[in-house]
């Protein structure tokens, strides 16, 4: 039985996390990766995925990683989900050092990974399969909102590298998946956006009738990863219904019109 393998970045909590266990669930091979060791052990302890210590903004943090996946034997899958965002700054008063950092990870973090990981995943095709790379980028990636000027930024930018991308692969077999999700409430990604003010965190989702969670994004990714080999869900947008965009979220108990 051929084995298949799933490199999830970012692995370490929310989405990530999520990914890698179900991915599991599913009975594939997964190497988990992120930059805290702890969190790594737990993940796995908890689901028997391999795991590698390293952050994706660091050249020779993701060679250890192409290392590592290529001595396992490849890889058929690629989520890309390490990233972020900081602060809600407006444009005139942002801090460039927070646009870089962002840039960083959710950009170059990208193209790192795919760049090192690409070998490893035409080489799964060549036996008839077809790979995947999928990207989580953010419905910030497709519509800005005030006070996200940084982090619209980079989305839209990690957005139009996946586009980019999947013009490049033309021809072979390797689809390019975006996955944007919406309001996902989970531990750290407002905490980490505010700084680690949880009061701040916590009134971005309240009130909010059933945000979605990391599992939520979780299923969508394996979904289209699992998919019969010639379709590609070329860009997934997954809300909360409470959602509109991202500035227009709904408050309080969901209703129909009577």
């Amino acid at each position: 039985m051929t084995v298949r393998r799933a490199v999830v970045t970012g692995a370490s909590s929310g989405i990530g996390r999520a990914t890698a266990a179900l991915f599991r669930q599913h009975g594939w091979d997964v190497v988990g990766v992120a930059r805290r060791e702890d969190r790594l052990a737990e993940l796995a302890a908890e689901t028997g995925a391999h795991t590698v210590v390293a952050d994706v903004t660091v050249a020779e943090d993701v060679e250890r990683v192409r290392a590592a996946v290529e001595a396992l034997g490849g890889a058929d899958v690629l989520v890309c989900n390490a990233g972020g965002a900081i602060g809600l700054d407006a444009v005139e008063s942002a801090s460039p050092d927070d646009w870089r950092q962002m840039f960083e990870v959710n950009v170059i973090g990208t193209q790192r990974m795919i760049a090192a990981l690409l070998p490893s995943l035409r080489a799964s095709t060549h036996d008839g399969g077809t790979a995947t790379i999928v990207g989580v980028t953010s419905i910030a990636g497709h519509r800005a909102y005030e006070g996200g000027g940084g982090y619209n930024a980079t989305k839209h930018a990690q957005r139009a590298v996946l586009e980019v991308l999947r013009l490049e692969l033309n021809g072979e077999p390797i689809r390019v998946v975006e996955v944007a999700p919406g309001m996902v409430r989970t531990e750290e990604f407002s905490l980490k956006r505010f700084g680690g003010d949880q009061a701040k965190a916590d009134a971005v989702y309240d009130n909010v009738p059933a945000p979605l969670v990391a599992e939520d994004v979780a299923e969508v990714i394996v979904h289209a990863a699992e998919l019969p080999p010639h379709v590609d869900l070329d860009s997934i947008t997954v809300k909360p219904v409470a959602q509109a965009a991202p500035h227009k979220v709904a408050r309080g108990e969901l209703r129909a019109k009577s």
